[in-house]
C-alpha cells in the first residue's frame, strides 16, 4: 500500500479557491488516483481521479466544472484545484490511490487521513 498525506484544506468565502495537494510515498506512478469528500451527516463520494499516467480524467457530474485534478509522478503528487467554492463543497476531503478506476471507494486501496476544507456564506 502507499502511503498518503493531504495538505492544502482550511477555511474559505463561497466563491473563493483552495488548492489541495497529496503527497504519497513510494512508486505512486502506477496507481490511478482520486480525490474523495465527506461530508456532515453524508456518505463519502468521489469528487475526481485521474489516470496513472496523467492522461485520463473524471469528475463528479455535481461540480459544474470547477475543479480541477492533475498529479506529478515525479513529486509522487497529487493535486485538486477547486474553484468557485460553494457552501456545500464543505467536508473533509481524501486522497487515495488504487488500481481500478472511477469514483467509487472501493476502486481504492490506500487512502490519505484527510483534510477539512470549510466554506463559509
Amino acid at each position: 500500500q502507499v502511503q498518503m498525506q493531504e495538505y492544502g484544506g482550511g477555511l474559505v468565502q463561497a466563491g473563493g479557491s483552495l488548492r489541495l495537494s497529496c503527497k504519497a510515498s513510494g512508486a505512486t506512478f502506477v496507481y490511478n488516483m482520486a480525490w474523495f469528500r465527506q461530508a456532515p451527516g453524508k456518505e463519502r463520494e468521489g469528487v475526481s481521479c485521474i489516470s496513472f499516467n496523467g492522461l485520463r480524467t473524471q469528475y463528479a457530474d455535481s461540480l459544474k466544472g470547477r475543479f480541477t485534478i492533475s498529479r506529478d509522478n515525479d513529486k509522487d503528487a497529487l493535486y485538486l484545484q477547486m474553484n468557485s467554492l460553494e457552501v456545500d463543497d464543505t467536508g473533509i476531503y481524501y486522497c487515495a490511490a488504487g488500481t481500478g478506476w472511477g469514483l467509487e471507494a472501493r476502486a481504492y486501496d490506500s487512502w490519505g487521513q484527510g483534510t477539512q476544507v470549510t466554506v463559509s456564506s
